[in-house]
């Protein structure tokens, strides 16, 4: 039994959109000066997060980064570690920790971030021609698309 031709297409698709993300994720940290950190991609989407939503819990972490609370309790203890964050009981519910960044994790994730920003607005000025900007917004749509959608009706 032959698989349908349009599957198929779809998961080469799927397959070379896989290949080129990582590839720009791996250009942007070197571009960034993301492993001059000694932090992992990871911990630095927890230390983002924190920055971003802190003060914050380490389950509403979990679900900002998709990962298992243990996952998360291994990144906030090196970056608790490191001086990035710390921690400080919950007014409201003295059990929960609510996480918060030092000013020097907000000085280096704006660093990270400001370099990745400049290394994309280059790339774009350099590779992206005038006529096809369009096509990169177009582009930009169908990626945040993807990045929002809900499968878990279970429907393929």
């Amino acid at each position: 039994m032959n698989e349908n031709p349009g599957r198929q297409q779809s998961a080469a698709t799927a397959q070379r959109l896989n290949d080129a993300m990582k590839r720009l994720r791996a250009r942007l940290r070197a571009e960034s000066g993301q492993h001059a950190t000694g932090l992992t991609a990871t911990q630095l989407g927890v230390l983002a997060s924190v920055v971003r939503e802190g003060p914050v819990t380490a389950a509403r972490l979990a679900a900002l980064e998709h990962v298992s609370a243990q996952s998360i309790a291994q990144s906030l203890a090196v970056l608790k570690a490191a001086g990035l964050i710390h921690g400080e009981s919950d007014p409201r519910d003295g059990r929960k920790k609510l996480m918060s960044a030092d000013p020097t994790a907000t000085e280096l994730v704006d660093k990270l971030l400001a370099g990745r920003a400049t290394f994309l607005a280059r790339a774009i000025d350099q590779v992206v021609a005038a006529d096809e900007r369009k096509d990169m917004e177009k582009a930009i749509d169908l990626l945040e698309r993807l990045a929002a959608a809900d499968l878990s009706d279970g429907a393929i």
